[in-house]
């Protein structure tokens, strides 16, 4: 039978990795957002120049 350091350790491997998971997500979000961010900008300028 696993002892309670090992029920321990195993809980802290679980609630670590979807930590990780939750974060990694996060910062992948945040790096599309940014190139979602830098190909609108250059999008709009572009609109801006052909408009005036």
């Amino acid at each position: 039978m696993a002892s309670i350091k090992d029920i321990g350790k195993l809980f802290i491997f679980v609630i670590v990795g979807i930590g990780t998971i939750i974060v990694g997500s996060f910062m992948i979000r945040g790096t599309m957002h940014m190139w979602d961010n830098v190909d609108d900008d250059g999008k709009d300028m572009g609109n801006k120049n052909t408009k005036k």
